[in-house]
């Protein structure tokens, strides 16, 4: 089993910065993905940025530019850089870590609230 616990999240004018971490514990493979996803009031799950294990970024088009993923592998943390944010970057924010192989698990942090005021 892998264990995430998010980080971070919190209140800011538009505009500003946010650092969202995630600690990973457990089971752990090198061949996972990792990401984040958010969802807000109304609205269904999405992702916002996956980090491959072969280091392979990919950012959903609202955050492009704005938000960077990123992995410190040697004490499983994952990590997004929010910069410039919107009002509608408003969210409640969930690591992930999805398996690239067999059996292929998926695992999903408690979420962080992130508010972003205009």
């Amino acid at each position: 089993q892998v264990q995430l616990m998010e980080s971070g999240g919190g209140l800011v004018q538009a505009g500003g910065s946010l650092k969202l971490s995630c600690a990973a514990s457990g089971d752990v493979s090198d061949r996972v993905t990792m990401g984040w996803y958010r969802q807000s009031p109304g609205n269904q799950h999405e992702p916002v940025a996956r980090l491959f294990s072969d280091d392979y970024r990919e950012y959903e088009d609202p955050v492009k530019g704005r938000f960077t993923i990123s992995r410190e592998k040697a004490d499983n943390m994952i990590s997004l850089s929010m910069t410039d944010l919107k009002p509608e970057d408003t969210a409640v924010y969930y690591c992930n870590v999805r398996e690239e192989i067999f059996p292929f698990r998926d695992f999903w942090g408690q979420g962080t609230q992130v508010t972003v005021s205009s």
